[in-house]
């Protein structure tokens, strides 16, 4: 299981820049991501929908709406909650 899971949805403008931040952290870090369409989710859709893309980190929510890649690498620092 991934620690980063990116939480996105069809025609969401901010989740190519969202892609990219994990994109250059995974580079950076070799930590992997995935992503899910809360689309075929309803319970996903209801608790994230509005304010998608969120990253989560260790099943918890990091952010959303734009990846803090600073806080993001330092956190990656710390073990798996």
């Amino acid at each position: 299981m991934n620690r980063l899971v990116l939480l996105t949805t069809r025609d969401c403008h901010l989740c190519g820049a969202a892609r990219e931040a994990l994109d250059r952290v995974r580079a950076a870090t070799g930590e992997a991501w995935t992503e899910t369409d809360v689309a075929g989710d309803a319970a996903l859709a209801r608790d994230y929908g509005d304010r998608l893309p969120v990253l989560l980190l260790d099943g918890r929510e990091h952010g959303y709406w734009d990846v803090d890649v600073p806080r993001l690498l330092r956190d990656l620092e710390s073990p798996p909650s």
